[in-house]
């Protein structure tokens, strides 16, 4: 697919629905993740685009909702946490929430004991397991092999997704694009043109579920073949991106967006 590089042109004027990934397109990625922080200018664009947006704004992560909450606090969103497990649907709603099986578990131990050590971060997401290597790239192989035999063990039902800087094991209903037709099912959502800004594999299915509905999709610095239809060279422009086509009350003189 032919990718737009070039994103100055502003969206068209029109009644949006946004989605927003988190690591490595609002904040930049870090060897844990427990190591990224957000600034008090972010944390106050998302409150004025959700505001301007009447609430048609959503995060959709691989995080859980508990630590995107710790990390964006005091600001609550609605969001998709854990590709989709987890929901909050609305900023003062209860989290449907999902734990961790046993079988997941004792294979996070398993994993645990053999990379745990070797500056490899393995994260225990409920029933989603992630093995981060941006500390050890050179254990990435070595990470994507524990987690492809550990497939053959578990239940039915669980895929591998490779990342950029690691490998994730996740149920198979666990679908950031699912997690999109949801909420555009929904107030204030529904009736709205999707746009949905991601950078990794895992965001893939959203740009295919944004793609489908009419919407625009924009992946951060995209590496090989991807489904969004426009690119963004890094965080900072993907920041500046939002600033310009939501941070702004006048929305007359914005000029087409063509892909």
């Amino acid at each position: 697919m032919n990718i737009q590089t070039d994103l100055t042109p502003r969206l068209p004027d029109g009644r949006w629905a946004l989605f927003l990934d988190i690591d490595g397109t609002l904040l930049e990625h870090a060897a844990h993740p427990d190591s990224v922080s957000v600034s008090e200018e972010l944390r106050l664009l998302l409150e004025t685009i959700e505001r301007r947006l009447d609430g048609a704004l959503a995060f959709i992560t691989g995080r859980s909702i508990a630590a995107v909450d710790h990390l964006f606090d005091p600001l609550r969103l609605r969001i998709a946490g854990l590709y989709g497990l987890e929901h909050r649907l609305t900023p003062d709603g209860q989290i449907e929430a999902v734990d961790e099986p046993a079988d997941m578990a004792a294979l996070a131990d398993e994993i645990e004991l053999e990379l745990a050590s070797k500056a490899v971060y393995v994260e225990r997401k409920g029933p989603v397991l992630a093995i981060h290597t941006r500390a050890a790239p050179h254990l990435l192989v070595r990470a994507t092999e524990l987690i492809e035999a550990a497939l053959a063990r578990l239940p039915k039902g669980y895929r591998v997704i490779a990342g950029n800087a690691g490998v994730e094991l996740m149920p198979l209903e666990a679908a950031k694009g699912a997690a999109i037709r949801r909420f555009m099912q929904l107030d204030p959502f529904t009736g709205r043109r999707p746009v949905f800004l991601g950078d990794d594999t895992s965001d893939e299915n959203g740009f295919e579920t944004v793609n489908a509905a009419g919407g625009i999709s924009i992946r951060v610095k995209p590496q090989g073949e991807t489904a969004a239809r426009f690119a963004i060279a890094d965080v900072a422009s993907a920041i500046a991106w939002l600033e310009a086509n939501f941070n702004d009350a006048e929305q007359a003189d914005r000029g087409d967006l063509v892909a």
